[in-house]
């Protein structure tokens, strides 16, 4: 069978599920292999994205690690037999793989929550705004890569799930570019704040009781919450964290931050003000 050079972090993920099932049953990788009627090295590849698993194998696998969670099963089986080429796959081998990640991880959540602190969210960018962020990438993007990026982050906004947005003054405020680019920015925000499926929440730089400045994240909700996932920036990509322990100290980490932020209506007021300003 013929390895994939490049698993997405969806396939990354099935695998790493179907790790912990086998570990939580006390098994070894050889002595899963045996029972499943195959060699240590297949169980290795189907553990780490490297090769794909069918539905039959996921369930027997899902019966030898003695899983009676049927749901959680069914929805394994779904990212084992999901053979959808999403818009990302267009820029496969043009930008790091970890653009084509996020990109799937967005189209596949059930729900986004956000917390930014520094930048308006790639979600939300206005074309302007993205290139004036790429723009200031230190070695220097050349004309072509830049251009790329900013035409998949602007594909990234076809927003279907509902999306939860707190956003700190700060981002609302830094000029990434010049006035205009900046007014321009809060203006698609509050438009976008408009959507049935999209809210928008500020804190104002003068909150008291906001000592989370370190809080930017994304959280992705999956089919089911041990499936979810946060999403950080890293020196070179995204990071992706996926262990109860880190979901469960992100989701009160969310519930915090979203707590000292104003409601939406007078987040709209908020951003309206700014806008003003300028």
């Amino acid at each position: 069978m013929v390895l994939r050079r490049e698993p997405t972090a969806r396939q990354v993920r099935l695998g790493v599920e179907l790790r912990k099932l086998r570990e939580a049953a006390g098994l070894t990788a050889r002595e899963a292999a045996a029972l499943l009627g195959t060699g240590r090295v297949q169980i290795s590849h189907i553990e780490s994205g490297l090769t794909g698993v069918s539905e039959e194998r996921v369930r027997r696998l899902a019966s030898h690690y003695a899983c009676t969670d049927e749901n959680f099963i069914d929805t394994l089986v779904a990212m084992a037999t999901d053979r959808t080429r999403g818009w990302w796959e267009e820029y496969r081998g043009l930008l790091p793989t970890s653009f084509l990640d996020l990109a799937e991880l967005e189209h596949n959540a059930t729900f986004l929550h956000e917390v930014a602190i520094m930048y308006v969210p790639g979600l939300l960018q206005t074309e302007d705004y993205a290139r004036a962020v790429f723009s200031s990438r230190i070695p220097e993007l050349t004309y072509a890569e830049l251009e790329l990026r900013v035409r998949h982050r602007l594909r990234r906004q076809q927003i279907l799930q509902p999306y939860e947005l707190v956003i700190h003054e700060s981002a609302l405020r830094i000029r990434v570019s010049d006035r205009p680019a900046t007014r321009a920015q809060l203006t698609k925000v509050l438009e976008l704040s408009d959507a049935d499926n999209i809210t928008v929440r500020v804190i104002p730089l003068d909150r008291d009781g906001f000592a989370r400045a370190s809080s930017t994240m994304t959280y992705a909700c999956g089919p089911l919450p041990k499936l979810d996932t946060v999403i950080r920036d890293a020196p070179h990509g995204s990071a992706f964290l996926e262990s109860e322990a880190q979901l469960n100290a992100y989701r009160t980490r969310f519930r915090r931050v979203e707590a000292v932020s104003l409601e939406p209506e007078r987040s709209r007021d908020f951003i309206h003000e700014l806008t003003k300003e300028l």
